[in-house]
């Protein structure tokens, strides 16, 4: 099944995107998340994608925390999930984002640096609930809310994570991200078929969309396109279905 991912990154509790992940280059979207919220699943959707931008920073992130449990208070309306990442990075994390209602949690440096934790989080709650993210730049991945170099390449370390156990990737390409221009096709393309993929970075339109699926995706995640109106979000839903031709 194709699953279309309405993203919240929230940042001092608001909601808003930044530009290839430059705090300097933020946008604002909304002051209350659970209104945000609430207006994605509205439309039909049935998962949010929710970043801690300030746990990813390495920053205090207190008001993001509330925001979150607003979040989820309202996806519990609709029997709707979250997938929250962003400065998980201990097993304790992993365990208290969980504990508060989170149905699948996203790791990225955590998963390169501490591959026992890793292993901890999916012996305890399954493949399922733990994602990995793979946040890349020109070929490289990226560490620590992207501020940083991993010694290996995307290929290498989805190759050894899904030996280990891991099954579903969320590949960005942050050089694109929030630049509307476009996913990393061509980058996503050898890690087809290592493990479910859902696609985040530089979604313009449906066309992208249909583009994922197509490839091989499981899912895209939708930002800055979807905020500033150039792609409808029931629009994209159909768009991810294979009966689906776009005009």
């Amino acid at each position: 099944m194709f699953t279309i991912y309405p993203a919240l990154d929230l940042r001092t509790g608001k909601v808003v995107r930044l530009m290839q992940g430059d705090p300097q280059r933020l946008t604002l979207y909304g002051e209350d998340p659970a209104a945000v919220a609430r207006r994605w699943l509205e439309q039909g959707a049935r998962w949010l994608h929710v970043v801690n931008l300030d746990g990813a920073l390495g920053e205090a992130d207190a008001e993001n925390r509330r925001a979150l449990l607003q979040v989820l208070r309202v996806t519990q309306e609709f029997q709707a999930q979250v997938q929250f990442g962003g400065g998980l990075r201990s097993l304790e994390a992993v365990e208290d984002a969980l504990a508060m209602g989170v149905h699948r949690v996203v790791l990225g440096t955590m998963a390169s640096e501490q591959p026992q934790a890793l292993l901890k989080a999916l012996e305890r709650f399954g493949a399922e609930r733990v994602a990995v993210a793979l946040d890349v730049r020109d070929g490289q991945l990226r560490l620590r809310g992207w501020q940083s170099s991993a010694p290996y390449s995307p290929l290498e370390l989805m190759r050894h994570l899904h030996d280990q156990g891991v099954r579903i990737f969320i590949y960005t390409d942050t050089s694109r991200d929030g630049l509307q221009s476009g996913l990393d096709l061509e980058g996503m393309r050898p890690l087809i078929g290592l493990g479910e993929i859902i696609a985040s970075g530089g979604v313009r339109g449906l066309e992208d969309v249909q583009a994922a699926r197509r490839l091989g995706c499981q899912g895209v995640i939708l930002g800055r396109a979807l905020y500033e109106g150039k792609i409808d979000l029931r629009e994209a839903m159909n768009a991810g279905k294979a009966d689906y031709s776009l005009p």
